[in-house]
């Protein structure tokens, strides 16, 4: 299945039905509310101004559809979830352009707006609902006579790994099982199905274009678990696992359907599609307005390095980011050139390797400002954990293997664990800045985001970044 083909047929789909509707509702308001106000005369004249609008109008559309978070995964979508989702967001159309054109007509009759209103509301919903759902019909009938699947590895040959392929092969359309990786010796399923061990995970991954991986342990543990989700990440791949008895009591298990067992998915978020949808452009308004609103205050900061110290303005560094991938972190430079030697070591308040100038951007936070530029290029968030070098990942995933999970989530510039515990100077206050982030990631909301970037502003404004 080729997803981003069909994001493309859902775009495309969306902005040629607003255009259509667009077109008809011209044609409706010049024949209904021009012919009131020329009711004796019986003409049209253009007072609107239409040709604007017929790309304005598609582009708020298509907009309005993203915010919905209806982009984010179409080729998962249930025909309820494209109802509702179509339904509020033709809505939300129908309403901004209600305020924003409508009220500038010329009034004939104020019951005029409000036909208006329905008759925008009914085309652009019954248009987008019926394009909508002939695609999604497409979908499911690919994924029925299997021109479309997702092919399904499972990790484990046990009691469990043998009851959810018996589930996927007698009630699931939309996954192919292609096998089982091996774990142990015990087997209970067959064995021209097994297909290799464990090490040969992310080759069979990639070979066989695996796009879901369950992993079905025969009463496993932290000590198993963790280290198989962590070497997964890094694929572009749905993860997820049988539930144990923890999981079901913290109603961290799903039910998605009823002819399944529940599965935890490790590579899922809290967050709903449209508060994702909506973070992610919240990410990139904010960051690009401050970035043009600061920039004098930039070029200050750019002109004190210099002069405080010798060597670049910016720091570049390697960190690990979502799916586990390495990304070039940008900041300002605060210490002094060789302040590492090669060896990395941990920062602390009384670092002499900081700059003097330096010390001031770290108090106040502004070292991270040029963040908003990895924000920008989608490697970080405004709010998520703060992303760490491999070299101490590997020691806290020595002490706490649930580190993995952060890979679910872009990394931020601020978060609830910084906020809490600030500067990690130690591998133990990093674990500590770890438990915070994983429970703001069980609680990923909005109002949480929020919150989250009220306190660091006052953290910045007290000068408490040290």
């Amino acid at each position: 299945m080729n997803k981003s083909r069909l994001l493309q047929k859902y775009l495309l789909s969306d902005m040629a039905v607003s255009l259509i509707v667009w077109v008809l509702f011209t044609i409706f308001r010049k024949t209904v509310n021009d012919a009131q106000i020329f009711e004796n005369v019986r003409m049209f004249v253009p007072n609107y101004d239409y040709f604007s609008s017929l790309l304005l109008f598609p582009l708020s559309c298509v907009t309005v559809h993203y915010l919905s978070g209806f982009y984010l995964h179409p080729y998962k979508q249930s025909k309820l979830t494209i109802f509702l989702t179509t339904f509020i967001a033709t809505f939300i159309i129908s309403i901004i352009i209600f305020f924003v054109l409508l009220l500038n007509d010329i009034v004939v009759s104020y019951a005029y707006y409000y036909y208006s209103l329905i008759v925008l509301f009914l085309m652009l919903f019954v248009f987008t609902y019926s394009f909508r759902l002939i695609i999604s019909s497409q979908v499911r009938f690919n994924y029925r006579i299997k021109k479309w699947t997702v092919n399904t590895l499972i990790i484990g040959t046990g009691t469990n790994a043998f009851k959810i392929a018996n589930e996927i092969e007698k009630n699931e359309e939309r996954n192919t099982l292609i096998g089982y990786v091996s774990v142990g010796h015990h087997t209970e399923v067959p064995a021209d199905k097994v297909l290799g061990p464990l090490s040969q995970a992310g080759a069979l991954i990639q070979n066989f274009h695996i796009e879901e991986v369950i992993v079905a342990l025969d009463n496993v543990d932290e000590l198993q678990l963790f280290p198989i989700i962590n070497s997964l990440y890094k694929y572009d791949i749905d993860i997820l696992f049988t539930p144990r008895l923890f999981e079901i009591l913290t109603g961290g298990a799903r039910i998605n359907r009823l002819d399944m067992s529940p599965l935890v998915s490790i590579t899922s978020t809290s967050m709903s599609d449209w508060e994702a949808a909506v973070k992610r452009f919240l990410d990139i308004f904010i960051s690009l307005l401050s970035l043009i609103v600061i920039s004098p205050f930039l070029l200050y900061c750019v002109i004190k390095i210099k002069s405080d110290s010798t060597g670049p303005v910016f720091y570049r560094q390697d960190r690990i980011g979502l799916y586990g991938r390495t990304f070039k972190i940008l900041k300002f430079r605060t210490m002094n050139i060789g302040a590492e030697n090669g060896m990395p070591k941990l920062s602390s308040p009384n670092d002499e390797r900081i700059t003097t100038f330096g010390r001031f951007l770290r108090k106040y936070r502004i070292d991270e400002i040029p963040q908003f530029w990895n924000i920008l290029k989608g490697d970080m968030s405004l709010v998520g954990p703060r992303p760490e070098r491999r070299y101490y990942i590997n020691q806290i995933i020595a002490q706490a293997p649930y580190y993995c999970l952060l890979y679910k989530i872009r990394p931020g510039l601020t978060s609830w664990g910084p906020i809490k515990i600030g500067y990690a100077d130690t591998i133990e206050k990093m674990i500590e800045r770890l438990n915070y982030d994983l429970i703001y990631m069980d609680n990923m909301s909005l109002i949480n985001d929020f919150k989250i970037m009220i306190y660091t502003i006052e953290i910045i404004f007290k000068g408490k970044g040290m």
